[in-house]
């Protein structure tokens, strides 16, 4: 009977030794698909009922402001009460506000109560979404600590599930909208909501006892981890100046594919689709190439791609190219995020893993904001010659980042040296 539980934290609690699939994967399965639909979906049915392109923008932004500003309380949270526990509520919270707006839309024809409603919406199931995200990656982790050497493995499933998501969510959640309408797609979001909570995600976890879980306590014990790991520092800094680079194209998509190639709107989201295809495909190729070389390597070899292809993308002259090109500068992001992943799960201890995985992942999300308002400021004419200086600068900051990494012995992981081997 033993063998049936595992140790569970400071208190001895014994816990069903669960399959990674029951435990991690189909709580992650069922959250990715909630955020999907969440974030690509409620903009559209923003749309749908306001009818206001400008307050789609600003639903936009409601998600995804409050989402930034929860990441430091949510890892503190997570380090406090443990992933289960925040999980399972973050989860709960989000399907009691969709199936609410579920109820009330149908009564409101439009007007101000249907856009207040739709607002709150937006804002709290983006703050939801952010701490059910942080506590089940934490949960990632700690299976990926558990899996020793096969820990890139573990990563790369879950970075699967998410690409997955993102490739699917969008098309699910227009699909919903249009045979199922408003209504049939807050219940559906709402059902993966609650599924989550139901199967909320399994591990063994150690609990950090924190006087005060505030945002404060979570930024400063997340980045005084981060700064004493010298491997994981670098690699962030060299992905965040890349996401300076896809940030940009992100912005600027629509307006290089429907006013400069002469494309619909739908083309767009060809595009997209087109790189969460290359980025799962390159997931999977990376996983092996760690296998075989190592991080380093793998890590390198998706940094020259990202960094080709984010110079090259900017001289692409036909909507063909510009596809196929977002597609590869994805593909090498998608390497480059199975890399950040295993490292990351290696090195952060995982009493501090919710809070320091807050402070990488604003860390890296910052320059979005920043892309923004540099395609507001930019004229159309002149996009070309900001994507291509970003590129310019994501090449040297990967460069930069993977030559110091290169003498890192963090990054000497692979299937032969494992973590703990010398």
């Amino acid at each position: 009977m033993t063998s049936d539980f595992v140790i569970a934290g400071p208190r001895h609690a014994l816990v069903p030794q669960l399959s990674l699939l029951r435990r991690i994967y189909i709580p992650r399965t069922a959250d990715a698909g909630a955020f999907a639909m969440t974030t690509y979906g409620i903009p559209l049915i923003v749309l749908a009922t306001t009818r206001s392109a400008t307050l789609t923008g600003l639903a936009f932004a409601l998600e995804w402001i409050p989402r930034l500003a929860a990441f430091s309380l949510a890892g503190a949270m997570v380090d406090r009460h443990g992933t289960k526990r925040v999980f399972r509520l973050a989860s709960v919270l989000r399907a009691l506000v969709v199936l609410a707006a579920a109820v009330i839309l149908p009564t409101q024809a439009g007007g101000l109560g249907a856009t207040i409603t739709v607002m709150a919406l937006a804002a709290i199931t983006g703050v939801a979404t952010e701490f059910s995200y942080i506590a089940v990656e934490t949960a990632g982790a700690a299976a990926s600590k558990d899996a020793g050497e096969r820990a890139h493995r573990v990563q790369s499933a879950l970075l699967g599930i998410d690409q997955t998501a993102t490739l699917a969510g969008p098309a699910a959640a227009g699909f919903l909208l249009h045979w199922a309408g408003v209504t049939g797609t807050l219940i559906t979001i709402a059902a993966c909501s609650l599924l989550g909570a139901a199967l909320a995600p399994w591990h063994r976890e150690t609990r950090l006892v924190l006087t005060a879980a505030s945002a404060l306590t979570g930024l400063r014990t997340g980045w005084q981890t981060l700064v004493s790991l010298p491997a994981l520092a670098w690699l962030i800094a060299g992905l965040t100046v890349s996401s300076l680079a896809t940030g940009m194209l992100q912005a600027a998509a629509p307006i290089i594919v429907v006013q400069r190639l002469g494309h619909t709107s739908a083309a767009v989201g060809v595009v997209w689709s087109a790189a969460a295809t290359a980025s799962l495909l390159a997931v999977a190729c990376c996983r092996y190439a760690i296998d075989r070389a190592g991080l380093w390597p793998a890590g390198a070899a998706s940094a020259v791609v990202a960094a080709v292809a984010g110079l090259a993308v900017s001289q692409a002259g036909t909507y063909t190219q510009f596809l196929v090109l977002t597609a590869v500068l994805m593909a090498g992001e998608g390497g480059m995020t199975v890399v950040l992943r295993t490292l990351r799960s290696h090195l952060i201890p995982e009493r501090v893993f919710g809070a320091t995985l807050s402070i990488t992942i604003l860390i890296m999300l910052l320059p979005f904001p920043l892309a923004g308002v540099l395609v507001a400021l930019t004229p159309s004419t002149a996009l070309g010659h900001v994507l291509t200086g970003c590129g310019a600068v994501q090449a040297i900051g990967l460069l930069t980042a993977f030559w110091r990494l290169r003498r890192e012995p963090a990054m000497r992981l692979s299937r032969e040296t494992g973590p703990g081997k010398p």
